[in-house]
C-alpha cells in the first residue's frame, strides 16, 4: 500500500470513523481546521464551536486505535489502498463532486479510477433483450477505450461487469466494505474485478451490506464517470436514483429506449422525459462525450489507447491510415468511405469517433467528414 498523503493516514481514518462524521461534515471541518491532524488537536470547545456533538469529540480525543489498526492491517495486503481525499491518486473526477468521500478503499489498479469511464446500471432482474443490449454496449465501449462501471449488482451491473472483462478492464463500486462481496454470488465476478481491474469502496473493511450504503454507493458510481447509460430500469429502480445523481453532478444520462409493453422500459423511458439523451448505439454515446474525451486526451497520459490530439497519421494503425486516405480533405459521407475503403461499417463508425477525437477527422454539416491537416 503506497500512500502518497503528507497527512499520516490514521488521522484520516480516525476522523472518518467519529460517529456522526460523514463527508459533508468532513468538507466542513476541512475547511475549517485545515487538515485532520489539527482536526484532533483542536480543543474540544473549538470542537463544538464547529457544529460537532459530544460523541464524534469524544471519539476524535480517544480513538478507536485497534479499529485503526485492523483498516492498516488490511491496506498492508499486495493490491489494497487506501487513498485519502489529497492523495494524488485520488480520481479528480470525483473529487469534483458536492462533498466528497474523504477516503476511498481499493482493491485491484488505484490508477484506473483516474481513467475515462462510462457508468451501465439497470434492473436486477432484465429481460433477456436487456442484457443483451447490455453486453453490446459494454464491449462496444470497452473497445472505444472507456472504462465500463458499474454496482456489482445482479442483473444489468453484473453482465456489464462481464461483458466489459470480456474485452478489458471495469470498475466496480461496492456498498460494502471492500473486503466483504455482495451479492455473495458475486463472489467470483469481484475476485476477477479485483485481478483486472479495480473494486472500490467509501466503506471500511468489516463493513456489511446495509440499506442505507447504496444510495451513497449510487453517488459515487455517478461521481467517477463522465456518464451514466440506463439499459433497462423500471421506475422505482435504484438506476433512477443513479441517474439523478448523474444529473445533480453535471454528468450526462444516456437512456435506451424499449417497447412500451415492458415494465423494465418505463424507467429509462421516464429519464428521457427528463433529459436524459435517447441512445441506441455505442458510437452516439461516444460522440456526445467527445468533447469531455479531447480534454482527457489532452493530458500527459490518458491510459487509453485512443490516439492523443495531433498525434501523426504515421503513429496510427493500418486501417486507420487506410480510412484516411481515402477520405481526403473535402467533405464525405460515410457510405462513401465504407466504399472506398472497402472497410466493414461497424469497423468506421468506431474509427471515425476515434479519429475525430484525436484531431485527425472533423464533422460537418450532414453527417459528413473531413481530414484535417494533422501528420
Amino acid at each position: 500500500m503506497r500512500q502518497a498523503d503528507s497527512e499520516p493516514v490514521d488521522a484520516w481514518l480516525a476522523l472518518v470513523n467519529a460517529p456522526g462524521v460523514g463527508p459533508r461534515t468532513v468538507s466542513k471541518l476541512l475547511a475549517h481546521f485545515g487538515s485532520p491532524t489539527a482536526v484532533l488537536q483542536a480543543s474540544a470547545e473549538r470542537l463544538t464551536a464547529a457544529g460537532l456533538k459530544a460523541p464524534a469529540i469524544a471519539a476524535l480525543k480517544t480513538p478507536d486505535q485497534a479499529g485503526i489498526d485492523a483498516i492498516l492491517a488490511w491496506a498492508a495486503q499486495p493490491a489494497a489502498h487506501i487513498l485519502t481525499l489529497t492523495d494524488p491518486r485520488y480520481p479528480a473526477q470525483l473529487a469534483e463532486i458536492p462533498d466528497p468521500p474523504p477516503l476511498l478503499y481499493v482493491r485491484g489498479d488505484a490508477g484506473l479510477l483516474g481513467e475515462p469511464q462510462i457508468a451501465i446500471v439497470g434492473s436486477r432482474n432484465p429481460t433477456p433483450g436487456g442484457r443483451e443490449i447490455t453486453r453490446t454496449f459494454a464491449r462496444e465501449l470497452t473497445d472505444f477505450g472507456l472504462l465500463v462501471s458499474s454496482g456489482l449488482a445482479l442483473g444489468i451491473d453484473g453482465v456489464a461487469h462481464t461483458a466489459a472483462l470480456e474485452r478489458g478492464r471495469t470498475i466496480a463500486v461496492l456498498g460494502t466494505g471492500p473486503d466483504r462481496v455482495y451479492p455473495a454470488s458475486h463472489r467470483d465476478l469481484a475476485r476477477r474485478i479485483a485481478d483486472a481491474g479495480v473494486l472500490v469502496s467509501e466503506f471500511p473493511p468489516g463493513q456489511e451490506p446495509l440499506a442505507h450504503h447504496f444510495p451513497r454507493r449510487n453517488r459515487l458510481i455517478s461521481g467517477l464517470s463522465l456518464g451514466v447509460l440506463v439499459t433497462e430500469a423500471a421506475l422505482k429502480s435504484g438506476s433512477l436514483i443513479t441517474a439523478r445523481c448523474a444529473l445533480e453532478q453535471g454528468r450526462e444520462v444516456f437512456a435506451v429506449p424499449g417497447s412500451i409493453l415492458n415494465p423494465l422500459a418505463r424507467g429509462c423511458h421516464a429519464l428521457i422525459r427528463e433529459g436524459a439523451r435517447l441512445v441506441e448505439s455505442a458510437a452516439e454515446i461516444l460522440a456526445e462525450l467527445a468533447p469531455l474525451l479531447r480534454s482527457v486526451l489532452a493530458a500527459p497520459a490518458t491510459g487509453t489507447d485512443v490516439p492523443a490530439p495531433g498525434q501523426s497519421s504515421d503513429a496510427l494503425d493500418a486501417d486507420s491510415r487506410r480510412l484516411l486516405d481515402a477520405m481526403g480533405f473535402d467533405p464525405v459521407a460515410p457510405d462513401e468511405l465504407i466504399a472506398r475503403s472497402g472497410l466493414p461499417a461497424q469497423r468506421v463508425a468506431s474509427m471515425l469517433l476515434t479519429l475525430e477525437l484525436s484531431g485527425h477527422v472533423s464533422s460537418v454539416p450532414g453527417g459528413r467528414y473531413s481530414r484535417c491537416r494533422v501528420g
